[in-house]
């Protein structure tokens, strides 16, 4: 069995799916079930007794180790994280209790649980630490992508507080010798991507006949990532990474925002045309922009290449079009994650910013 933390959320049940699509060995998935944590994204494993959920949190260390007492799992891969740059501006507290603290709680409890295991299983044991490129901070429009000696340099809260994590996991393998891995990765998309990050958002506002809101001049450049291909990474870290090793996942398509969302628009204008005949790209707005904004991000993920021979098997044209078409297939869902608490959520942050 693996313990996967925060596997109800964006990457952590497209991972848990990915995985019982390819394997019969059990998942035990550990969510909060905060905002961005929905079972709804695991419906498809309903009555599937390789899929057990546990609802808990990974600062209460009394309850981690019990369940690890209990199932003994042989590898943790931990994604349970507060992950959005805009929430850690209006409120930092959430991500340092979860990010850093949460970590360090689960750290702990998973290293006593290693630490009395046989020697057999104590040697096969992994902690793979799920993380972000915005540790590194950014990147002048000349520079070399990221690699993972890259020197940190978080701008945000959010960025910190992972990068405090990477530290602390980095930390307990030197210090205690214990078995952990780290990924970290660029921009996500694909199914199931909680409706405030950019992607989906576009996706479910352009639906909704609302503006298209784009941050200053809509030129900060990500680098792109399918969601299954970064699942594939971390399976092939967590099988034969290099124990204390870091290894960045990227998927070489580097996109400005507007560029992103001028795709999009002309996908849905293909496959679900507007009523008067106009394209989408008229909802396009331009807000004012968000406070330390970090202007470009790039992965260099050769080192991932090199040693365990991953690379991305989707383009950003074969990604992108899945993902709009998936989010059109799957309205009801859309639907159910934008009501209440997002609702107010959305309102605080972009329909009251001003228009740039």
């Amino acid at each position: 069995m693996i313990f996967v933390t925060g596997g109800a959320g964006f990457i952590g049940s497209n991972f848990v799916l990915d995985w019982l699509r390819q394997s019969d060995e059990p998942v035990l998935n550990f969510d909060k079930l905060t905002y961005a944590g929905n079972l709804n994204n695991l419906n498809s494993l309903k009555g599937d007794a390789r899929h057990l959920f546990v609802r808990g949190d990974i600062c209460d260390r009394e309850q981690v180790e019990a369940l690890l007492k209990e199932h003994k799992p042989r590898a943790i891969v931990h994604f349970a994280a507060e992950s959005h740059v805009d929430r850690s501006i209006h409120g930092p507290g959430e991500f340092i209790n979860t990010n850093i603290n949460g970590t360090f709680s689960l750290l702990e409890a998973a290293r006593a649980y290693w630490s009395g295991l046989p020697e057999q299983e104590k040697t096969a044991f992994r902690f793979l630490h799920v993380s972000t490129d915005e540790v590194y901070g950014t990147l002048g429009p000349e520079d070399p992508p990221f690699s993972e000696t890259t020197p940190y340099a978080p701008n945000s809260p959010y960025s910190a507080s992972k990068a405090a994590s990477d530290h602390l996991v980095r930390s307990y393998h030197h210090t205690y010798g214990f078995p952990t891995l780290t990924t970290n990765c660029s921009n996500n998309y694909g199914p199931y991507h909680f409706p405030e990050k950019l992607i989906p958002l576009m996706i479910a506002n352009a639906q909704a006949g609302k503006p298209l809101p784009i941050y200053g001049d809509g030129q900060q450049i990500r680098d792109w990532l399918y969601v299954s291909d970064h699942c594939a990474a971390i399976r092939r870290v967590l099988q034969d990474g290099r124990l204390g090793e870091t290894y960045n996942v990227g998927g070489w398509n580097e996109m400005a925002n507007l560029d992103v969302v001028h795709v999009l628009c002309d996908i849905l204008d293909s496959l679900k045309p507007k009523a008067d005949g106009s394209s989408y790209r008229t909802q396009i707005t331009y807000v004012k922009d968000r406070p330390g904004h970090d202007r470009r991000y790039a992965i260099d993920a050769r080192k991932l290449e090199r040693e365990l021979g991953w690379k991305p098997a989707e383009t950003f044209e074969t990604g992108i079009r899945k993902t709009v078409a998936w989010y059109l297939e799957n309205q009801e869902w859309v639907a159910d994650v934008q009501s209440g608490a997002y609702s107010k959520w959305m309102e605080t942050n972009y329909f009251n910013r001003e228009v740039a």
